[in-house]
């Protein structure tokens, strides 16, 4: 990981695409605005909860350690946003 400012950007980013998606899902489909809404909030949380794992690595001494921290950390973030977006596009196609 190269600096942590990068790392906090990406997260809001992928904040920000998410929120992006669920304003359009709730324009296309007005009548899901609860679900989606619950969805947004839950995208909130994760990014706040990454943003205390970003901040409070587990040895802060230690180079080798923090490295394989913040390379599991971003596997994380990825796979969370990716199983939100999954989530959003379930509700989507439901009738």
């Amino acid at each position: 990981m190269a600096n942590l400012r990068i790392l906090k950007k990406e997260i809001d980013y992928r904040l920000e695409e998410f929120v992006f998606d669920c304003e359009m899902a709730i324009y296309f489909q007005p009548s899901k605005e609860e679900a989606v809404v619950g969805l947004m909030e839950k995208a909130v949380a994760l990014r706040n909860a990454l943003y205390v794992k970003a901040n409070n690595p587990t040895e802060p001494h230690n180079a080798s350690l923090v490295r394989k921290y913040y390379a599991a950390m971003r596997r994380d973030m990825v796979s969370s946003f990716a199983a939100m977006f999954e989530e959003l596009s379930a509700l989507n196609e439901t009738k």
